[in-house]
């Protein structure tokens, strides 16, 4: 059976017999009724466990919106001006409004960026700023020792409501909620503080009960409170087809309960070898980018199995931190022990990959050179048919197979 796999620009194929195939994971249909600035509207009229966002604010509030950074595939302009209707409509002017874009440890925007991710109209009318790292108010402490350290403009707020997609995260469980602060508009100090707890083994994908990572972030909220959440789930073409809103935690929950619905695909076993792609272009710029769709992959593949992960990775690893950890490790261990030593931002994903490699091993097929690759703990391939021939010739010919061309998105699930 021939198969094909998204990688750059292009196609990459292979053939598999039928016979060696567990299963193909692919989103799963979910009933769709409203989708994009109506299904905002909808979630807003009929919020979870809070009342409605124009009974919380009053006219004279100072009001800010914490919505996403430009790396995040958060829809703002969709979802703004809906939020802004409603603030208006409760008596809140546009200059008692300011929206902050959470950057955690990213860059700064540009101007023009911030008028791509809020549209011309809100920026020409609101307060548009990014989150500050160095203009911080000091609250306290977490019980996990987390400080919280947090961006003046939103501690002075007397409203804050925050904005964002929920989708996996590999160590926060999933993304949306409190993340909006805690990273969003945290210190690196404080975000390195909460990530270092990723390497507890209840600090996984889909986990939000017992996850270390992602208690610490929601207890920030008792600091900082949060007046209001709007979250989306998208779909693989970014529209909106599932909005939340209301209470911080409980509409973050539904709104967690839908994405599962959607994307966590059960398997009754796990297979010998997985084969995985981001989805090409640009998912796949770079290993740091694609290590989403590896990490996802782990749930599926058994203990001493293979995943072959389909990556361009043309522009290298993609992050100097990253790739200082992967180049300057002597073994995957490594990693692991200097992340519970020494938390670094770009540090933490090399160390994700490390716990794969501890239970794996992983093929890559790319565009980079064979000794690079092999330099970081991966077995080199060009094309993924070699690549599905060497793994078979490592597990056996009755080697069983998944396939996860949406890598980045499914979450394996073991009945």
């Amino acid at each position: 059976m021939e198969y094909s796999f998204g990688f750059g620009k292009g196609k990459m194929n292979f053939g598999i017999d039928s016979e060696n195939i567990l299963g193909i994971l692919e989103p799963n249909e979910v009933k769709i009724e409203l989708t994009g600035a109506d299904e905002v509207r909808r979630a807003m009229e009929n919020p979870i466990a809070c009342s409605r966002l124009k009974n919380i604010v009053k006219p004279g509030e100072k009001v800010v919106i914490v919505t996403s950074d430009i790396t995040r595939p958060m829809p703002s302009k969709i979802v703004l001006p809906v939020v802004i209707e409603e603030l208006n409509s409760a008596g809140i002017k546009d200059q008692d409004i300011t929206i902050v874009f959470a950057l955690g440890s990213h860059r700064s925007h540009t101007e023009e960026e911030k008028k791509y991710l809020v549209g011309k109209e809100i920026y020409e009318k609101i307060n548009c700023i990014d989150s500050s790292s160095t203009e911080f108010v000091h609250l306290g402490v977490t019980s996990e020792g987390t400080p919280v350290d947090i961006s003046k403009i939103v501690v002075k707020a007397d409203r804050r409501i925050c904005l964002g997609n929920i989708e996996y995260h590999y160590f926060a469980g999933y993304s949306g909620g409190a993340k909006a602060i805690m990273p969003g508009v945290s210190t690196r100090a404080a975000i390195q503080a909460n990530h270092s707890k990723m390497v507890h083994e209840k600090a996984t994908t889909g986990n939000v009960k017992d996850n270390p990572v992602r208690m610490d972030i929601e207890t920030v909220e008792k600091f900082v409170p949060i007046d209001f959440i709007v979250n989306v789930v998208l779909d693989s073409n970014k529209q909106i087809i599932k909005a939340v809103a209301g209470h911080y935690i409980k509409a973050h929950r539904e709104g967690c309960k839908f994405l599962d619905s959607f994307y966590k695909i059960r398997i009754k076993e796990k297979a010998d070898i997985v084969i995985t792609t981001p989805g090409g272009y640009p998912k796949d710029l770079n290993l740091y980018q694609a290590q989403k769709a590896l990490d996802n992959s782990k749930h599926a593949v058994k203990e001493g199995g293979i995943i072959i992960l389909v990556a361009s990775c043309k522009e290298g690893l993609g992050e100097k931190v990253f790739e200082n950890w992967m180049l300057e490790a002597e073994k995957p261990e490594d990693m692991i022990e200097q992340i519970k030593k020494n938390f670094q931002l770009g540090g933490h994903k090399a160390a994700a990959i490390a716990m794969i490699l501890k239970r794996c091993k992983v093929y890559l097929v790319s565009e980079l050179e064979e000794g690079f690759v092999r330099s970081i703990f991966m077995e080199p391939f060009s094309d993924a048919q070699s690549a599905v021939e060497a793994a078979f010739k490592e597990t056996g010919e009755d080697s069983k197979v998944i396939l996860m061309p949406f890598g980045g998105s499914t979450l394996p699930s073991l009945d």
